[in-house]
């Protein structure tokens, strides 16, 4: 059965009609205000930034005809047309591309190890003692501040050119961005296991290891494959400074026009992420359904 409509005399009613559109217009004024904010601090910052729309408008066909030139060969003839002459160089991109997936897996292993012995040390819940939780937050931040392309520069004058200097620059940052994740893992664990362990009498290693792992591992190897993908893209990146990879035939193709080249080597980069985006993605849902009929 409805309940009736309880209607307010209007001299009860007028008061709250009031002060609801005393609310809503202080809300419009403050919405009103937020936008004026983000204009001006944008206005700010083109003109600090030297954005020229002006300018950015006029050469805007420039950016749209070099797309159109990626797509046709020297002869003038759709890339598609002739796939031979498109991927000449297939033999040498697909080694240089297979030397690129080993930097990134190699520089991803290295640093999710390098994590992996961190990130209990940096964890507020078990970190052993203050001061060492505090150094080993602030040396991850640092391995991952620091730009990976920096870092790939300085092993490139200490190590010459070559995929070393890029392993070694996607270790560091890796090791400074899982180590800050897989601490975050390890602060939201349940601590009665690891408690439980400790009352026995056990080492600090072993309360770690029976206590505070099984309930971390499968977390630990979802962000590592997460890394993993980020990293396969980034050591395309480290070919730009020298460090080995397909990133050394493209930069080189940009840089000579070969345009043609640039847009076959773009193609085989983005298949290649593609699947591996594809197969990691499967595996860390498998981890996480794991997870969940645990």
């Amino acid at each position: 059965m409805a309940s009736p409509v309880v209607h307010l005399p209007d001299a009860q009613l007028r008061p709250l009609l009031a002060a609801y559109d005393a609310s809503v217009r202080a809300r419009r004024w403050n919405s009103i205000l937020i936008a004026a904010c983000v204009v001006v601090a944008v206005a700010l910052s083109s003109v600090s930034a030297e954005v020229d729309p002006v300018k950015f408008f006029a050469n805007l066909g420039n950016f749209t005809s070099y797309l159109g030139r990626l797509l046709h060969l020297d002869s003038g003839a759709l890339v598609f047309t002739d796939p031979v002459e498109w991927y000449w160089g297939l033999a040498r991109w697909l080694r240089l591309l297979a030397e690129t997936l080993l930097m990134a897996y190699v520089g991803t292993a290295l640093g999710a190890i390098g994590a992996f012995f961190l990130c209990f040390l940096a964890a507020a819940n078990v970190s052993p003692r203050p001061w060492l939780r505090v150094l080993m937050r602030r040396f991850c931040e640092l391995c991952r501040t620091v730009p990976e392309l920096v870092f790939a520069l300085l092993f490139v004058i200490a190590f010459g050119l070559g995929p070393m200097a890029g392993v070694l620059a996607v270790a560091i940052h890796t090791l400074g961005a899982l180590g800050k994740l897989f601490a975050e893992v390890v602060e939201n664990i349940d601590m009665k296991p690891v408690e439980g362990v400790t009352a026995t009498g056990a080492h600090w290693t072993a309360a770690m290891r029976y206590g505070a792992l099984p309930q971390t591992m499968s977390n630990f190897v979802s962000y590592t494959l997460l890394r993993f993908e980020v990293n396969v893209r980034g050591a395309t990146v480290m070919g730009f400074v020298g460090a080995g990879g397909i990133g050394m035939d493209l930069v080189e193709a940009i840089r000579k026009f070969y345009y043609s080249d640039v847009s076959a080597i773009l193609l085989l980069i983005v298949i290649a992420v593609s699947v591996i985006d594809t197969l990691t993605g499967v595996v860390r849902h498998r981890l996480i359904g794991l997870e969940d009929r645990r």
